[in-house]
């Protein structure tokens, strides 16, 4: 009897659950990113001036600033992340790997760069960063600047653009 009442209850808890809509079942922080790829389309007129990260409570931040106005990107999960120009692989540390290509060159238009990290290996120190393992410099090559950033595992994200000073953010979640 005692098992039959346990049943009973489990199945009543099931059905209560499934009739709830989508919109009720907690996220993450409140968070609803998904994990596809996302892009924005426009070369920019500027250029990457620097590459920079931070942590905040739910996610780790990456910041690409600019020397113009903010420029389209196409950022999303790849088994390997690819330099341009030759298509070599780009060894980072992590789970899973974010490919972001920012739609402005690393270089003016007298081709001077613009952005001229210490390490192109590691671009950024994320030491102690919840989600992020690496960031490494794919190239800059025909207008736009290849990143990859290597995450702990393949999680949410979500990318946009700011202005003032103009920058490209890629936000990646800590958890689902």
């Amino acid at each position: 009897m005692r098992r039959f009442l346990v049943l009973l209850a489990c199945l009543a808890a099931a059905v209560g659950l499934s009739t709830l809509p989508a919109s009720a079942t907690p996220s993450y922080c409140g968070l609803t990113w998904g994990s596809l790829d996302k892009s924005s389309p426009g070369y920019a007129p500027g250029a990457v001036r620097d590459v920079r990260a931070g942590r905040h409570d739910c996610y780790d931040r990456l910041v690409v600033d600019l020397t113009g106005p903010v420029a389209g990107y196409r950022v999303g999960y790849v088994d390997t992340v690819t330099q341009d120009g030759s298509g070599a692989g780009v060894p980072l540390r992590g789970g899973a790997f974010l490919q972001v290509a920012v739609l402005a060159p690393a270089h003016d238009d007298a081709g001077a760069s613009t952005y001229l990290p210490g390490d192109r290996g590691d671009l950024v120190n994320v030491n102690g960063y919840q989600t992020f393992r690496q960031v490494a410099l794919a190239g800059s090559f025909e207008g736009q600047t290849t990143l990859g950033l290597g995450v702990r595992a393949r999680l949410p994200f979500r990318v946009f653009g700011l202005e003032s000073p103009s920058r490209v953010v890629i936000d990646v979640a800590h958890y689902w």
